[in-house]
């Protein structure tokens, strides 16, 4: 088929996930700090972001768990062995956009460690010191973000490693799967996967 030189001149943008492409998981950390093992779940593991969320905070609220211990657990993370010089390299390139389901506050400090690229999320309602529920900026953000950025005439490349990751790789013009687990790769053939920065830099490299 031949290429539509009107969609050739778009520019590009990469919208890459956060947790688990370029930082540590979070709730991962929360779950070594505190021995909690219910917290490990990711949405590498439930695909109901709802779902997740509310178990999380009723486990919270049942240890009594505030949020400045979340904040003094996440102040101790580093980004991932070879993320910032990835993310340094692809913004030299074309820009980046970070779409998460992490929340505001949560983000803050991580993304200093990144260079503040842009990032969207959601936010939490604390209360007290206390995590007492969650805004989500808009259901599907990711998806929602990338149809955006297509109806501003953008081409998209997203990379992302969870079930919450996939509508937002299908909704882009090409889509790849980066430390995603089995189950995940397993369920969605269609998105090329790869495990190391630099296999992953190949393949935006090769669609820009």
């Amino acid at each position: 088929m031949t290429a539509d030189p009107i969609q050739d001149q778009r520019q590009t943008v990469v919208t890459l996930d956060l947790e688990g492409v370029l930082v540590p998981e979070i709730w991962i950390a929360v779950a070594e700090r505190t021995g909690i093992e219910a917290l490990r779940r990711t949405t590498r593991d439930e695909p109901d972001y709802d779902v997740l969320m509310q178990g999380r905070l009723e486990i919270l609220d049942a240890n009594g768990l505030t949020m400045s211990l979340v904040e003094e657990v996440i102040a101790g993370l580093e980004p991932l062995q070879g993320a910032r010089a990835f993310l340094d390299e692809l913004r030299s390139l074309t820009q980046v956009i970070i779409l998460s389901d992490t929340f505001e506050q949560f983000a803050r400090p991580l993304m200093r460690h990144l260079g503040m690229p842009t990032i969207l999320c959601h936010r939490l309602d604390v209360a007290d010191d206390r995590i007492v529920g969650y805004r989500l900026r808009q259901p599907d953000q990711k998806r929602c973000a990338v149809e955006a950025l297509h109806g501003l005439q953008y081409r998209v490349i997203a990379a992302g490693d969870s079930y919450n990751d996939t509508s937002m790789l299908g909704a882009a013009d090409h889509g790849f799967l980066f430390h995603a687990p089995a189950n995940v790769i397993e369920e969605f053939p269609q998105f090329p996967a790869v495990d190391e920065y630099d296999d992953l830099m190949r393949l935006i490299v090769d669609v820009l």
